[in-house]
């Protein structure tokens, strides 16, 4: 089918409207299958009766009523409430009839973009669902209802309201553990095995829509193992219960009761279309969630991608299945394993790679250090490899490990600026140290400091490392003011901070 024949359709996260992320758009290609009526013989009626006898499938009724499993699973659902700050940037002034002409008027728009920005933020509300996962109070969300948030409540199936810590955040597959403290014997949910689930179930989702607490809607599984173009590890359960913003982070139930998924984001334009993340994704997470508050995964270094019947043409093979590789990492696990351009992962710790999709997920639930086989198909002959599997940095904007000294107080991330810092983060600096983070809301954020600047000075002396600041936060007379000098693009401005709380 033609690409002008593919309808265009975006995918949303069930936030409420004020909280809603941008669409992510994706193409879906039907497929027709025209059946021929040449060489068909005519059934006689009793061939007919043998054929109707034999597509007889025996299959469960259509449930009556949903009634108990609704009053014995909704208490287990929460309705998470948060506070976000949302900042609206300071626009430099325009130069409407600039007298002295462009080439003024384009010194001060630079001199202007150079500025910090001194955002005027306000606080946004938003809510989602949870599932409680613990009868201690660990509860499973997802990362887009709480990411960023001031401040997360939530409140259970009594109506009583607890202050919720996110303990535990994972965007890669919008996941989140939150925890609360409330009395033990809290009612938790069971985690079924999702492998389980089948086409055509029948299934419950229970979540708070526009704020409607503990609405319970029921469908079937609509389809398994979509890919939706919202990240690495897109394997989504499809469903036509209907789910609306408020629902993500609610569970999704089977006919035992059992959370088979967490409901995660809509098509806007189609109705009865929700996608939710299996729960097997999620079970192996929640420990490392729990105890390191985010994922450490395995890290390959190379760049895949499926075998399209063209490639496989033009690669002289036979075999569709496996994972072609397009580029390999400098320095990577893959390239000192001898992973070269050009060969087909075909097999990755004895699990057989069915298509580029099928790889990554392996990889990065594969132990960090972790020595590995994996066969490659190289010039039509099979090889065996072995790799020893690094770890996948957890930011893909930047790869180091930044130091949080500074966050609590001031809303600093901090790196040493060497020059795979400077190149990632496209800065021009040689000296200083690099911000690499900023919280919403904090002082270097109202102060308009951003993710890229650099920092040359601290209470006017020269700074080179994140050591030296720390040292100049501790000889500072008075501990609750600094002032900055900052580089930006080709510019230096002093900013003074003033400690928040």
């Amino acid at each position: 089918m033609a690409n002008h024949d593919k309808p265009k359709l975006s995918i949303k996260n069930l936030r409420p409207r004020k909280l809603l992320l941008a669409g992510i758009p994706f193409f879906v290609a039907g497929a027709l299958v025209a059946t021929g009526l040449n060489g068909t013989r005519t059934l006689s009626a009793g061939d007919t009766v043998a054929a109707e006898q034999n597509q007889v499938i025996e299959s469960p009724s259509m449930p009556t009523s949903f009634a108990e499993l609704a009053d014995k699973l909704s208490p287990s659902v929460v309705n998470v409430k948060v506070t976000k700050v949302a900042e609206a940037a300071f626009q430099g002034p325009e130069m409407h009839g600039n007298p002295f002409g462009d080439q003024f008027g384009d010194f001060f728009g630079k001199f202007f973009e150079q500025m910090p920005q001194g955002p005027r933020s306000h606080p946004s509300q938003g809510a989602g669902s949870g599932v409680i996962i613990s009868e201690d109070g660990y509860i499973l969300s997802n990362n887009h209802v709480v990411e960023g948030a001031k401040e997360v409540s939530v409140t259970l199936a009594n109506e009583k309201e607890y202050p919720a810590e996110v303990v535990g955040l994972d965007p890669k597959t919008d996941l989140a553990v939150l925890k609360i403290k409330a009395p033990k014997n809290l009612p938790k949910a069971t985690l079924c095995n999702s492998e389980n689930l089948k086409v055509g179930d029948w299934v419950v989702a229970i979540g708070n829509p526009f704020g409607l607490n503990h609405t319970v809607t029921s469908g079937i599984v609509s389809a398994k193992g979509r890919v939706i173009g919202a990240g690495p590890y897109d394997n989504f359960i499809q469903t036509d219960a209907s789910i609306n913003p408020g629902n993500s982070g609610g569970p999704l139930f089977n006919m035992k009761g059992e959370v088979v998924g967490i409901n995660t984001a809509i098509i806007p334009q189609g109705q009865g279309i929700g996608f939710a993340i299996p729960v097997n994704t999620a079970k192996p997470l929640i420990p490392q969630l729990v105890e390191h508050g985010e994922i450490t995964r395995g890290y390959l270094g190379v760049n895949i991608q499926t075998i399209t019947p063209d490639l496989a043409k033009a690669l002289e093979v036979e075999e569709h299945s496996g994972a072609l590789v397009a580029d390999v990492t400098p320095d990577s696990p893959a390239a000192k394993a001898g992973i070269e351009r050009g060969d087909i992962i075909i097999d990755f710790d004895d699990h057989k790679i069915k298509d580029s999709r099928d790889l990554p997920a392996k990889v990065a639930a594969t132990p960090v250090g972790e020595e590995v086989e994996l066969t490659v198909l190289r010039d039509g002959q099979e090889k065996q490899l072995t790799v020893s599997v690094g770890e996948l940095a957890a930011d893909d904007s930047f790869h180091g490990k930044a130091d949080d000294a500074g966050k609590g107080k001031w809303g600093l991330q901090l790196h040493d600026l060497d020059e795979n810092v400077a190149q990632q983060l496209r800065v021009e600096a040689q000296d200083g140290v690099a911000i690499v983070g900023v919280e919403p809301g904090s002082a270097a954020s109202e102060a308009g400091l951003r993710k890229g600047d650099v920092i040359v000075e601290v209470n006017r002396k020269a700074v080179d490392s994140v050591n030296e600041v720390k040292k100049q936060l501790r000889d500072s007379k008075d501990k609750d003011k600094l002032l900055l000098l900052v580089q930006r693009e080709n510019g230096k401005f002093y900013v003074p901070l003033e400690a928040q709380g």
